[in-house]
């Protein structure tokens, strides 16, 4: 996998790798039809792109390099902001990354659903393959126990989370506030719902050209979206979180809009929703992503990650017992093939000199040859569950060597 996230650079180099599911859809097609890969899954969130494929294990592509073709992109740009897993480390990678412990805001169970839903897309557009299938769903049930049995202190939190807490440190409470949520997706809803939460009057946009219900967070209000810089210069607190490509708030829709008080402007989106120039404006605050970093993790948590860490390299090694699992059970079959072969040329005279029909003498053959395949499977992996991996490797081995000579 290739990856890069907000610990590796700014908000405005990440958006020009950052994917809409139809983009990433196009492009795990593309990447597909490279030579030797057989499995892709792309995830896109506010804070990360990541890149996963499944390869020959001789391939010497370069993701990197198809990457930047397929988002048009200079290759020799921006390479040192990204990072590049392998094998084992990126095995560990996805698994502490699925179970909150490498996102922004540790413990955050929002990188669950954004995993999940990367898999999900991957499945309808078939472009994941066994391997990739199995990971992401043994990394999912990770982070799904450990949501279950391991309470961060701060909870179930989110960057809007942050942002408040932010905010109160420097002495702004959003309780009594009005606030306007731009964008009702997954992100846009769980900030009015978490400013209604925290006491604020929240109203939220809605665009007019959405058919059906729309649903918004119990207790806020709605306006079209085209009305939001009419209702803007009531708002003491804007946040905009939405998946457009351009711009919800730019510099020339405040031409002629007088703020009679301090606006603070929040931008939760990758690529960017709000024009950076707005910062410039002196009644208005800007914040984006990259504002609300995760302080130092304290004692309580610390405990949490260490359980955490436990159940995560537990399942990991689950996820390795089926990988070498998958590896073996040929070798296993071409065995007990062998196996079968043996018994039959040692029974053959004698069953040819047992006086019985033709027919009667190959069903028997037939019995005797399922039966000894079954005999043989109980004792091989009758084997695997009695010893460590290693060893059973070894007697695998050791049984092959048998039956070359």
């Amino acid at each position: 996998m290739i990856g890069i996230d907000h610990s590796m650079a700014p908000v405005d180099i990440r958006a020009k790798f950052a994917f809409t599911k139809k983009d990433a859809s196009s492009a795990m097609e593309e990447l597909l039809q490279e030579n030797e890969i057989s499995g892709c899954i792309i995830l896109s969130t506010c804070n990360r792109m990541e890149v996963w494929v499944s390869t020959a294990e001789d391939w010497e592509g370069d993701l990197y390099a198809s990457l930047c073709k397929i988002k048009e992109v200079p290759a020799g740009q921006y390479r040192d902001c990204f990072t590049e897993r392998k094998d084992a480390e990126a095995v560990e990678h996805l698994f502490y990354l699925t179970s909150g412990l490498k996102s922004q805001i540790l413990g955050e169970d929002q990188i669950l659903t954004q995993v999940k839903d990367a898999l999900s897309l991957a499945r309808e557009h078939f472009t994941t393959d066994s391997v990739l299938e199995v990971l992401f769903r043994m990394a999912i049930t990770a982070g799904k126990k450990i949501k279950t049995e391991v309470a961060f202190s701060r909870g179930n939190l989110s960057v809007i989370h942050q942002a408040i807490a932010c905010l109160r440190e420097k002495g702004y409470e959003v309780k009594g506030k009005t606030c306007m949520v731009i964008g009702n997706g997954e992100m846009g809803k769980i900030t009015a719902q978490t400013l209604r939460e925290n006491g604020a009057d929240v109203t939220v946009t809605v665009r007019q050209y959405r058919s059906g219900v729309v649903n918004i967070p119990m207790g806020c209000k709605r306006i079209n979206y085209g009305e939001r810089m009419e209702y803007l210069p009531k708002c003491d607190l804007v946040v905009s979180a939405t998946a457009s490509p351009n711009y919800t708030l730019r510099r020339e829709l405040f031409e002629g809009i007088e703020l009679g008080h301090p606006v603070i402007l929040i931008d939760l989106a990758v690529p960017r929703d709000v024009e950076p120039a707005l910062a410039q404006l002196s009644q208005v605050t800007l914040y984006d992503m990259d504002s609300f970093k995760m302080e130092a993790a304290c004692e309580e948590q610390q405990e949490s990650m260490q359980k955490a860490g436990a159940i995560v390299h537990e399942m990991m090694e689950e996820f390795y017992q089926w990988l070498d699992g998958r590896d073996v059970i040929p070798r296993i079959q071409e065995i007990k093939a062998e196996a079968v072969h043996d018994l039959n040329l040692r029974i053959a005279k004698i069953l040819k000199n047992t006086p019985m029909e033709d027919s009667d003498r190959e069903r028997l053959t037939q019995v005797i040859d399922t039966a000894a395949g079954k005999v043989v499977n109980k004792m091989i992996f009758g084997l695997r569950d009695a010893l460590e991996q290693e060893a059973f490797l070894e007697c695998v081995a050791g049984l092959e060597k048998l039956y070359e000579e």
